[in-house]
């Protein structure tokens, strides 16, 4: 290879970087200004929004929204140390069922995996509706105004098992087949082989299983009556609710509602409620790296 050939690859290297960096970073604030617009706008008062709207910074900088939203301190804390206990023990929960599941039903040695797999795809075509399924939680299951009753339903997606077993299935059975050979168990190969190579497709269902927990709501309105059930995402519903409610009797009685939030309420309640989950991709994006490192077979 001789030095003009050497010097044009390295330009197009170059060239490559240079559009692959102008091209993310033309993404990243495209999706950076609407989180912007939300933040700056629970900065503003309500009065300044409904003039002149929505801004990339506060014409008329205001904590009312924020004070609102906070007026009783308790209620938040209560919202979201239930929230945060769903989402942890709930995803760690629904991993280890999901991925225990995908990888009994693409083991060969299974007899009736083909069987099981119809009947979970099965349940993704047809279901037997809300009514129903709200008699079996509430009559059957007793679990009306319980933990179990926001805990549970999310607990498994057919659709993640799925993906999960055609991961597993890419894990050669040179693996399990040693593993046996020097005396391990199934559970024990589970756990110390199969989970451990999985990280990759793991972290990815995981965060999507976060996430259903985080921003879960209608479980909170179908089964719960008790506000010290109240989730984050439920409990900015009901406010959300309860203010719109006010905003009319106040229209209906003739008292002056300029200064009552609003917008600014809506955009400082998003950015309590969301704010915390957006600091977990960093640390799942973590695991993506060390789990491609791990699960790499080597010959």
């Amino acid at each position: 290879m001789n030095t003009t050939t050497v010097k044009r690859n390295r330009w197009d290297q170059y060239l490559l970087n240079v559009l692959g960096y102008v091209i993310v970073s033309l993404v990243a604030i495209v999706c950076l200004l609407p989180f912007l617009l939300i933040v700056s706008g629970s900065f503003t008062s309500e009065s300044s929004i409904m003039r002149e709207g929505f801004g990339f910074w506060p014409k008329e900088f205001s904590l009312g929204a924020y004070a609102f939203a906070l007026s009783n301190p308790q209620t938040y804390i209560n919202a979201y140390g239930l929230t945060i206990s769903l989402t942890v023990v709930g995803t760690a929960l629904g991993l280890f069922v999901s991925a225990m599941t995908a990888y009994v039903l693409q083991r060969k040695d299974f007899e009736w995996r083909n069987g099981f797999a119809f009947y979970f795809y099965f349940t993704t075509l047809f279901n037997g509706g809300l009514v129903p399924w709200y008699i079996l939680m509430v009559n059957y299951l007793h679990m009306k105004d319980t933990y179990w009753a926001l805990l549970l339903p999310p607990l498994l997606n057919v659709f993640y098992i799925l993906i999960l077993r055609t991961f597993l299935s890419s894990i050669p059975d040179a693996i399990t087949e040693s593993a046996k050979i020097d005396g391990a168990g199934d559970f024990t190969i589970f756990v110390k082989l199969i989970l451990p190579l999985s990280k990759p497709a793991l972290a990815t269902i995981g965060l999507f299983t976060a996430l259903t927990y985080w921003n879960d709501w209608f479980n909170s309105l179908l089964f719960v009556q008790s506000d010290k059930l109240y989730t984050l995402q439920y409990l900015l519903y009901k406010t959300l609710g309860n203010l719109e409610g006010v905003r009319k009797l106040m229209e209906v009685s003739g008292m002056k509602i300029a200064d009552l939030p609003g917008e600014s309420l809506k955009m400082a309640l998003a950015i309590i409620v969301t704010g915390p989950i957006i600091f977990l991709y960093p640390f799942v994006q973590r695991f993506f790296v060390q789990g491609l490192t791990i699960g790499a077979v080597k010959g």
